[in-house]
């Protein structure tokens, strides 16, 4: 999770943001296509999110009773993942939980 921020951080040390900041204004949009920004960026987010969440098996989609899902209300939203949920994490994981929980 830490690696998009990580990588942000970087380019942004090398003068990344102000590269796309000034293309963004010199481009045929102008300066209304500083208005988007934030919905592209968060849409990254998202994508990040939700393929994380698919590599490690979980569905970006289903909110488990024990854990929120994405930052408001994201699971709702169609899943930005660049990769299918993986079945044998999933499987692992339900295994767990099955474990954990108690018996009557």
């Amino acid at each position: 999770a830490m690696v998009p921020f990580c990588a942000f951080c970087y380019g942004h040390s090398r003068g990344v943001t102000t590269r796309v900041v000034e293309r963004v204004v010199k481009s045929p949009v102008g300066v209304y296509g500083l208005l988007a920004l934030p919905f592209l960026t968060l849409g990254m987010e998202k994508s990040i999110y939700d393929t994380v969440q698919s590599w490690q098996g979980l569905d970006p989609n289903v909110v488990p009773a024990d854990r929120g899902g994405f930052p408001s209300g994201g699971s709702s939203l169609p899943s930005f993942s660049l990769i299918p949920v993986r079945k044998i994490a999933r499987r692992l994981t339900q295994a767990a939980i099955e474990q954990n929980e108690p018996k009557e």
